[in-house]
């Protein structure tokens, strides 16, 4: 409910009570302060998926900011300028389990820093500039599995530094400048657990197991490459688990390779020895200390003979795969790898090789995964025909120019052909004939313009083809055919302006189509591209400048018919001027929707109603005026909205309301009217704790000019929290009636008002005193008017008193001096059996003897007891005793004396007022009445 229809049901209400007025009121004060749905803001970082990523966009930390919610499980503050780590840092982090600070200038770490995150997992810290690690810095960190400090200062490790860190099982401290092994002794002797040992590029010299033999060494992978050791020396099995061993080097020192037992590293399966040089150039000895396991031998840049060492190495009958990257060779003779029979992979990439003689793998007959990348072959090897259980061939980057149509003859186990990155401007329609078992082809960055029916009747369990960043202008009617089990399809980046109708067909089982970046035309839309794409789920447009030769920009709105099924559609920067409200009715399933950086200016909720399910919305840079679309367009599932840089400046309770479910808004570039329409925005921004608002902090004023670039989250808006003008119609309505009310009941109802008045106050007093008056005191209390004090004396009090002795109470003569009038009053009613009310036209007026009467009603009908007499000195008409209603019902209900009507024989009036005196309070003398006289 709006506002203004709030303000007509006020009205009409009002118009009742005063109590329903003044509910009502206070019923809108109430709804006028509720807090909106949650969200919240922090000042440099972004929360995803429980991750904190805090890299500000206006320049980098310099130090650990203090608003990350204690429920994020990791946080990256990588790449920032955080030059120290204070002990306050991470408190109330318990549930943290992943720390990224690698890429910042920290020079200390306060002891303790990270004794509240006692479920990390895993610390990095590479890349800062730490020179020592202090004895306690890693406290807490008992649960920590992973550590990585490369590329730091460190020297020496100290005895106790990583004691606290008892299940750590890998550690990265490389590219230090630690350099005796004794530093590594002492970091195996701390950490019981560890698995694998990384300390590449430091000052190691030496190496040797006599350092080590107090440890207890579990090690399964140990990797010092790129140390400048000149005496490797294992006497003892120091290592009896290991499996993986990097020794490579391409320092120009020469090693001294001493090993006691081949026993020793008997279990080491994987061998990186790249760029090493022994002293003794003795390869076979080195390579039969690793002989009875080795299966995964790296030589990468070698200076060594390296026909020498594939000798050496395809001797070891257990080896399957080797690595012979950079080593420059530029021709690969037939007998090269003849030893080399039980190889399944073999990875020469990158060595400038031009030519392979064609018998060069005639031995390799098991060979499964072979490596020709980075080369500069001109066309494909026929060497590669003889390996017929081939599964994955790559011969990306080099110079191949054409693709002829025995190239991959005999190759029908091939699984993934990469032939990206080479200049080949055209296929050739049966280059890929003998493919039949192909499931992932990659072609992209080739400078193909033709396909050449390449794709129409071959590659039937091709299930990834990539032919983007390519020259394409065209895809014709039945150039992709063959696909029939095609999954992903890449057309990004290539200069595709055509696809003609029935382009697709075929491809049922396709759920990825990229077409961003190229230049599609409107008109070619307009063919329905997409019959048959069923499976279709992810549909990529963006970046193709779409438009018509009059330039009006648009899509069809039967464009997506037929894809059922699609969750995820971009047009991100396609020049669109509008999207007809009619654009997703046939995509009811979907949950991503980018139309950024169009024209599109206004968007309705009527284009959003066939979408409920749509969980992120991107819609920067297209000029928005008003996010009121959201109010009706029930995205009640939308989790991500990203709005940037657009024109609106007012976000409005309704519209943060219409989306329930939001995580996080981006609303980054963003600026704002700052004043009071922007009040629920801001305090919803900062107070709630379900949506993330990215960038809030920096959120900028361009309305009043007076605030312009002040930040909107300094704005005050305490003189928001009242609608100023709502509380003065309420007030004001207010006034009005009550004047109203005054009005009428002073002309008619004020005489009821005042006798309602001295009834209040007169059960006040007989609350007081009914219960609390000891024995009477008095026969009877006379009320009556000053006026008629004559005839009470000359009359009454003689009679009365004198005659037949009753004890009378008189206020001007029994009242106590300085006591209050009313207490005087209610003393004498309650002291005494009786009240006599001498009642008369100037009694009726007096504000005292109406009080009098009141109270004693009050105890004649409260208490039930017969202690009420009226004496009328005078005939009163009805009409003037309407407005004592008490009265008037008591004379309904009780006889009384008439003295106008007893003055031709008082003496039976006497008679009549004895006989009341002389009644008791009891219930049988309750019964007995004056003789009834007619009532008015």
């Amino acid at each position: 409910m709006g506002p203004e229809m709030k303000e007509d049901k006020t009205k009409t209400e009002a118009r009742s009570t005063s109590f329903e007025l003044r509910f009502i009121v206070l019923l809108l004060c109430f709804i006028s302060t509720v807090v909106p749905v949650a969200g919240f803001a922090l000042r440099d970082c972004r929360i995803s998926q429980n991750s904190a990523i805090c890299k500000p966009v206006d320049g980098k930390l310099r130090t650990v900011p203090q608003d990350i919610p204690s429920t994020v499980k990791s946080i990256d503050l990588s790449s920032n300028n955080i030059t120290k780590i204070l002990t306050s840092d991470f408190r109330k982090k318990s549930v943290l389990t992943e720390l990224d600070l690698k890429g910042n200038t920290i020079v200390q770490i306060d002891p303790r820093a990270f004794a509240d995150l006692i479920s990390l997992k895993k610390l990095n810290l590479n890349s800062n500039k730490l020179v020592k690690l202090g004895d306690d810095i890693f406290v807490g960190l008992s649960n920590v599995t992973e550590l990585r400090i490369t590329h730091n200062h460190i020297k020496a490790v100290l005895p106790t530094s990583f004691e606290s860190l008892t299940s750590l099982t890998f550690l990265d401290i490389s590219h230090n400048k630690l350099h005796s092994s004794k530093n590594v002794h002492s970091l195996l002797q701390q950490l019981p657990n560890l698995q694998s040992l990384v300390i590449t590029n430091n000052d190691l010299t030496h190496f040797q197991s006599w350092e080590l033999t107090n440890s207890s060494l579990e090690l399964a992978s140990l990797d010092l490459s790129q140390n400048p050791i000149a005496v490797f020396r294992i006497t003892a099995d120091v290592f009896p688990n290991l499996t993986w061993l990097n020794i490579g080097s391409t320092i120009k020192n020469k090693m001294i390779w001493d090993i006691r037992n081949k026993t020793f590293f008997s279990r080491v399966s994987t061998l990186d020895v790249s760029g090493l040089q022994l002293v003794s150039d003795d390869w076979k000895t080195f390579l039969e200390s690793f002989n009875s396991s080795l299966t995964i031998l790296r030589m990468n840049q070698m200076k060594h003979d390296l026909t020498e060492l594939i000798s050496i190495s395809c001797t070891i009958p257990t080896i399957t795969t080797l690595q012979l990257r950079q080593n420059k060779l530029s021709i690969i003779h037939s007998n090269l790898f003849s030893l080399c029979i039980h190889l399944t992979e073999l990875d020469l990439s990158d060595n400038s090789i031009q030519k392979i003689q064609d018998e060069a793998f005639m031995s390799l007959k098991g060979l499964r995964d072979l490596s020709l990348g980075r080369n500069k072959l001109p066309s494909v090897p026929a060497a590669t025909r003889n390996l017929k259980i081939l599964s994955k061939l790559d011969l990306s980057t080099n110079k191949i120019s054409s693709l002829g149509c025995n190239d991959f003859a005999n190759l029908t186990k091939l699984r993934q052909l990469n032939l990206y990155q080479n200049p080949i401007p055209a296929l050739n329609e049966f280059a890929f004939k003998d493919l039949i078992g192909l499931q992932v082809l990659k072609l992209q960055s080739c400078q193909i313009s033709r396909l050449n029916k390449a794709f129409s009747n071959y590659l039937p369990n091709l299930r990834q083809l990539y032919l983007n960043g390519n020259k394409l202008t065209i895809i014709k009617k039945g150039e992709l055919n063959g696909l029939k089990s095609l999954q992903n399809l890449s057309l990004h980046e290539n200069q595709i302006k055509v696809f003609q109708n029935g382009s697709f067909i075929g491809l049922t089982n396709l759920t990825i189509l990229l077409l961003q970046s190229n230049d599609i035309q409107t008109d070619s839309l307009k063919q329905n591209w997409f019959t048959g794409l069923t499976n279709l789920k992810r549909l990529d447009l963006r970046d193709n400048h779409i438009s018509y030769a009059n330039s009006l920009s648009w899509l069809p709105r039967n464009l997506l018919e037929g894809l059922t099924n699609l969750l995820s559609f971009d047009a991100h920067s396609s020049q669109l001027l509008s999207i007809h409200k009619d654009m997703f009715k046939h995509t009811p399933r979907l949950q991503m929707l980018d139309i950024s950086s169009n024209e599109l200016t206004d968007l309705t909720p009527d284009l959003f109603s066939p979408i409920q399910n749509l969980k992120s919305l991107y819609i920067s840079r297209i000029n928005l005026r008003s996010l009121d679309f959201l109010i009706n367009a029930k995205l009640t599932e939308l989790e991500f909205l990203q709005a940037r840089k657009n024109i609106f400046s007012v976000i409005s309770q309704e519209e943060i309301n219409s989306l329930p479910a939001l995580v996080y808004l981006d609303l980054f570039g963003q600026s704002f009217k700052c004043d009071c329409d922007n009040a629920a925005f801001l305090n919803w921004t900062v107070k709630n704790t379900q949506t993330q608002v990215f960038d809030a902090y920096n959120f900028k004023c361009n309305y009043p000019p007076s605030l312009n670039s002040t930040k909107l989250l300094d704005l005050d808006i305490h003189s928001c929290s009242v609608n100023i003008e709502f509380n003065c119609f309420i007030t004001t309505t207010c006034l009005t009636l009550l004047f109203m009310m005054v009005s009428f009941t002073y002309h008619f109802l004020r005489l009821q008002l005042v006798y309602a008045y001295y009834v209040f106050l007169a059960f006040l007093f007989d609350s007081k005193h009914k219960n609390t008056q000891a024995s009477d005191q008095y026969d009877a209390f006379i009320s009556y008017n000053a006026h008629d004090e004559p005839w009470v004396i000359s009359e009454l009090l003689p009679k009365l008193e004198n005659e037949q002795g009753w004890r009378l109470c008189l206020h001007h003569r029994d009242f106590e001096p300085g006591k209050p009038i009313m207490d005087n009053i209610a003393d004498a009613i309650y002291g005494s059996r009786k009240t006599i009310c001498v009642i008369s036209q100037r009694y009726l007026e007096s504000e005292w003897c109406s009080r009098e009467m009141t109270l004693a009603s009050f105890r004649l009908f409260d208490e039930q007891k017969d202690v009420l007499i009226l004496v009328f000195l005078e005939e009163i008409p009805t009409a003037q005793l309407s407005p004592y209603y008490r009265m008037r019902k008591l004379l309904k209900r009780q006889t009384y004396l008439s003295w106008p009507r007893a003055e031709e024989n008082t003496n039976l009036f006497w008679e009549k007022l004895r006989q009341a005196l002389k009644t008791r309070e009891d219930h049988g003398e309750d019964r007995f009445l004056l003789n009834v006289v007619d009532q008015p």
